[in-house]
């Protein structure tokens, strides 16, 4: 079988980080989720802070910079070259090289528009009811209700507001990927089995000869 590629988007608190490592473990390819910050950085030689800082978020350089001008030194060099678009260039071509590779999944990060043109990419999108993602989130974190829904809203807007910049699709809608599900019908691992069986079929279809159609 040739390299793939699976990535996987997802609403805070439906489980897509836990049901994207159960998934790759299930394939035995390798997963990538804030290790591609780590690898962005080196590659690059920025400190690692301003990606995570950055990480699926948009117009926050400013912010970002001000912060961290003493780690990684003052100049107009640094001031012109740090934008919103070059982050995301560096941190695309980490994606697009680890792709090359391998193998791999991709969490979040709008690596499915990234790697567009990979022959091999297979894109979903998780999602789950509100009620089971507070109670998820308050378990979590130890949060409140209010303080879930309040996370809950603020962290899926800069998601889709990251995505919906960088992408011609819309976050979260059923047509921006090839597969979309809701956790709380099958849980992680059934979810995580349905993606699997849905990869499964997609490249061996991919693979099969093309077919002579009537004219």
């Amino acid at each position: 079988m040739k390299p793939y590629v699976i990535t996987i988007g997802r609403q805070l608190g439906s489980g897509g980080r836990r049901i994207g490592r159960l998934l790759a473990e299930q394939l035995d390819i390798k997963y990538f989720d804030r290790e591609i910050l780590t690898i962005a950085a080196h590659e690059s030689g920025y400190d690692e802070a301003i990606f995570e800082r950055k990480d699926e978020k948009k117009g926050f350089i400013s912010h970002a910079w001000h912060s961290l001008s003493p780690i990684i030194g003052a100049g107009d060099y640094y001031v012109n070259q740090l934008s919103d678009e070059k982050l995301f260039k560096l941190q695309s071509d980490a994606i697009r090289k680890a792709a090359a590779k391998e193998s791999c999944l991709f969490i979040g990060r709008a690596a499915d528009y990234v790697l567009r043109d990979h022959a091999q990419l297979v894109s979903v999108f998780i999602s789950a009811d509100l009620e089971e993602r507070v109670r998820c989130i308050c378990q979590r974190r130890n949060m409140t209700e209010k303080q879930a829904r309040r996370l809950l809203e603020s962290v899926d807007n800069k998601r889709a507001d990251f995505y919906n910049f960088y992408s011609p699709k819309t976050w979260g809608e059923a047509a921006s990927y090839d597969l979309c599900l809701n956790s709380g019908v099958l849980g992680y691992e059934g979810t995580a089995e349905v993606i699997r069986h849905f990869v499964e079929q997609r490249l061996a279809l991919s693979d099969a000869p093309k077919k002579a159609t009537d004219e």
